[in-house]
């Protein structure tokens, strides 16, 4: 009987201790989410309008919609749409991590994509087969700025091969795509 009541006394104690837990990794990933939406963020909210150009040039190739800045940004918002968007976050958090040099650094952002973004326990965890997530957790004895990069380009494959052609098809891209030309037939 102690050993029930005991048992009982921690499952009592475990809910308590689990927000705890959960109240100071929000807090830091609160941070670290931020740090990232400070570097690799900004070109979403303050991208310049795209041109008819450009949109069309978005439905030739995934690759030209995400080298152009305005793209990403109307693909991450069909990607809100979807629930998917964590695989744009993922993807662009892996391109500042990318460019990072300082090892210590380094060792902190790599822990918090993990966290974000690979953690089977990430409300944000993206789509990644067993062999990438191994490959990612032996990467992450010792981080370095290429721990991420097949994960990267699995969600990148998975971003072009099934978001892209929805994105392509979608109101969102035709309606965008008819109110700049529109726009711009009007202002020449």
């Amino acid at each position: 009987m102690p050993a029930v009541r005991c048992l009982g006394i921690m499952m009592c104690l475990l809910p308590c201790s689990l927000t705890v837990r959960n109240e100071d990794r929000d807090e830091r990933n609160r941070r670290a989410s931020y740090d990232f939406k400070a570097d690799g963020d900004a070109d979403f909210e303050e991208s310049p309008k795209p041109t008819a150009e450009e949109i069309c040039l978005w439905g030739q190739s995934f690759d030209k919609l995400m080298n152009c800045p305005s793209g990403r940004s109307a693909f991450r918002q069909f990607l809100r749409t979807e629930f998917s968007e964590e695989n744009m976050l993922f993807w662009l958090a892996c391109e500042e991590f990318r460019k990072e040099a300082n090892k210590s650094v380094i060792e902190e952002k790599a822990r918090i994509i993990y966290e974000d973004y690979i953690s089977i326990l990430s409300p944000k965890e993206v789509s990644l087969d067993s062999r990438v997530r191994e490959v990612i957790n032996r990467n992450m004895l010792e981080p370095t700025s290429h721990t991420f990069d097949d994960a990267q380009l699995q969600i990148y494959t998975l971003m072009q091969r099934d978001s892209y052609p929805r994105f392509m098809n979608s109101p969102v891209y035709k309606n965008l795509l008819k109110t700049v030309s529109e726009t711009q037939s009007v202002e020449s």
